[in-house]
């Protein structure tokens, strides 16, 4: 069974719309009148009017369920969204509408077998993000998810929600999870520091931002050195990446 909505695409049920005619009297005849020939103006009555919409008394839409409903204002117009459709061409040209949630599904079991091969491929991805990267360019919208989801996630733990609901966890969540465990214990002062602060800025503004080194260029980590000497700090390159390396699994082994 099709839904209004997925009607709209289909050529079959409706072609494009001439013109939107809304008589101005109950009387009148809901056929638009003709224009003479050669005469391209707007006929009085023919939407949109300048200006564009406006709600009249009585035409206001009824309350709707508030919860998760985002609010818009066009024209002047109060907007409120209350589901989100995604509309994209399958590989013999179709157009195809679904939820954003099934389609973000469907893509994921299309690039990965289950979720054990999903986690797989994420623990064994040197830069996380370049995983999320490449998802992104196959029309995941991971801040359209977010949004819907109404959590600030990791792009790990929305896949893993969307397409095997696994339980979601923030950012903030997943570094506080980390610093309970000791994890640090095995580095000197120096090293601590540092690793608690990529996990702090992890929590802020996700994994991409700890797996590059420039972000030792930045505050808070110029209050520890240059990155020269908090690399050092660790015993050299070889060593702060194996570092890092271990903050990724150590956040994601949850």
């Amino acid at each position: 069974m099709k839904i209004s909505t997925e009607l709209f695409a289909d050529r079959d049920f409706d072609g494009d719309p001439v013109q939107i005619y809304e008589p101005k009297h109950p009387d009148d005849s809901p056929v638009p009148p003709e224009l003479p020939e050669g005469e391209d103006d707007v006929i009085d009555g023919v939407y949109p009017p300048e200006g564009g919409f406006e709600w009249t008394d009585g035409d206001e839409p009824e309350d709707v369920e508030e919860v998760g409903v985002r609010r818009y204002v066009v024209a002047n117009v109060e907007v409120r969204v209350i589901a989100e459709r995604v509309q994209y061409y399958d590989s013999s040209g179709k157009l195809i509408a679904e939820s954003l949630k099934d389609y973000t599904r469907k893509k994921l079991n299309q690039e990965f077998t289950s979720l054990d091969n999903f986690l797989v491929r994420w623990s064994s991805a040197d830069k996380k993000q370049a995983i999320v990267d490449e998802l992104a360019k196959e029309g995941i919208f991971f801040e359209a998810l977010a949004d819907e989801i109404g959590k600030d996630c990791d792009p790990f733990d929305l896949l893993c929600h969307i397409a095997w609901d696994m339980p979601p966890l923030t950012r903030k969540e997943r570094a506080e999870q980390v610093k309970k465990r000791d994890y640090f214990i095995k580095y000197g002062e120096l090293a601590r520091r540092v690793l608690e602060a990529l996990l702090d800025k992890y929590a802020d503004a996700g994994v991409g931002q700890i797996e590059e080194t420039q972000v030792l260029t930045v505050a808070p980590f110029t209050q520890f050195g240059t990155p020269l000497e908090i690399v050092r700090g660790f015993g050299g390159t070889a060593q702060y990446q194996e570092a890092i390396r271990d903050l990724k699994r150590s956040l994601y082994s949850a």
